[in-house]
């Protein structure tokens, strides 16, 4: 599974959608995910992808990985996974 289809999984168990409804342009709130669902999500991806989000749940936008959207988690977990390679 890549990590377009592993973030989509991830977004969609949170959101208690299937993940044929979560597309890359979806974002959080679109889906419905709340504040507690954002935070349950980051720690999902976290551990699917071995990696450490720099995320600061009282300011989500005082960080540089942006959660704006599907694509967007999508590009700052490509970019985490390169820089630990």
């Amino acid at each position: 599974m890549n990590i377009t289809d592993q973030v989509i999984t991830i977004i969609a168990e949170q959101a208690l959608l299937e993940p044929e409804d979560v597309t890359p342009d979806s974002t959080l709130e679109s889906l419905g995910i709340d504040s507690l669902g954002v935070v349950e999500s980051i720690f999902a991806i976290e551990e699917a992808f071995d990696i450490s989000v720099p995320f600061n749940a009282n300011d989500p936008s005082a960080t540089d990985f942006d959660i704006t959207s599907v694509a967007t988690i999508i590009k700052g977990i490509e970019r985490l996974k390169a820089e630990q390679a």
